[in-house]
């Protein structure tokens, strides 16, 4: 019996017994893991993403709203080809720089805080948890993620706006991170460098949740219909449905968030609010402009969908390896 008991406490489940060191402990070793695997494969997909942006902020881009040479994008195929065309290959990865220096924080933030809350919620086995299952991973998901978002904004801002920003370097808006930080602060102060937060938090909450909750959801049903670890091919095609659906189900959010972005440090904003710009995306540009560029997900979640299972076997590594 007292084996069996052993046993049990050795194999862990969700129902594990809370003790602050143990947590903070695998924090350090989550957030380590996380930052080991990040850059490289958001470097892959950077030049769809750039695009992606391109279509979803057209709309409320100053050097497209201008007219001149700058014309709106027919789609993704238009949008990259007229983009190497007028500014060079290595334009599709403009932006990338503020990106990856974002993103090593962002994912090693959100795969460690997203253990961490959920390990809170469902970590006490003696006086029971504060929640289990589906809720307690959706909540970790997006309080994880609310949380990183609000420490890295600035850089995910600034992204979106370089990422946005159309022309070669004598005539673009913006020459880099610093500039744009810097000259954003000096017109509008932290509001600027903060706008869009608002929007940005309620897609989290969709997507994160989704994203990660979705995940170890799928993996525990999984897990418990297995007597032997879930095959990584079956982790990967969880992981790439769970990503491509909650890419697509926050992706109208994403596209209020990004127009919001672009008003940092405008003179005559759009948008006076999150609802107005909702609802003037949809009387003037109808339902089919909250999903522009969505199609990009596709391509993008096989990259997320890839984080989530080469997270759980870097992980796996340090483990065996003892770090």
């Amino acid at each position: 019996m007292a084996a069996a008991e052993e046993e049990k406490l050795k194999g862990g489940g969700d129902r594990r017994e809370f003790r602050p060191s143990t947590c903070l402990s695998s924090f350090h070793r989550d957030l380590t893991a996380a930052a080991l695997m990040g850059g490289v494969v958001h470097t892959i997909v950077a030049p769809i993403e750039r695009a992606k942006l391109l279509l979803q902020t057209q709309e409320s881009n100053a050097a497209i709203l201008a007219g001149g040479s700058h014309r709106r994008f027919r789609g993704m195929i238009d949008c990259i080809g007229r983009t190497v065309k007028e500014e060079g290959v290595l334009s599709l990865w403009r932006g990338n720089g503020s990106s990856v220096i974002r993103y090593y924080p962002s994912v090693a933030l959100n795969f460690s805080l997203k253990d961490l809350y959920r390990n809170i919620l469902r970590g006490n086995s003696r006086e029971g948890s504060l929640l289990s299952g589906p809720s307690a991973n959706f909540l970790a998901g997006s309080a994880a993620g609310c949380m990183t978002l609000i420490i890295i904004y600035p850089l995910d801002i600034a992204h979106t706006r370089l990422a946005a920003d159309l022309g070669r370097m004598e005539t673009r808006q913006f020459r880099g991170i610093g500039h744009f930080l810097s000259t954003v602060y000096r017109k509008d102060g932290v509001r600027g460098v903060y706008k869009g937060i608002l929007a940005s938090l309620q897609g989290m909450v969709v997507h994160r949740g989704l994203y990660f909750g979705g995940f170890d959801t799928m993996k525990e049903k999984m897990a418990e219909k297995s007597s032997s670890d879930v095959a990584l091919w079956k982790r990967w095609a969880a992981a790439q449905a769970v990503t491509t659906v909650a890419g697509m189900l926050s992706y109208p959010l994403d596209t209020v968030r990004r127009r919001m972005m672009m008003q940092s440090g405008t003179e005559r904003p759009m948008y006076r609010t999150t609802l107005d710009c909702w609802r003037t995306i949809y009387k003037v540009e109808g339902f089919t402009s909250f999903y522009r560029g969505a199609m990009s997900n596709i391509f993008r979640s096989t990259g997320a969908a890839a984080v989530l299972v080469l997270y759980d076997e870097i992980k796996k590594f340090m483990n065996l390896a003892g770090l």
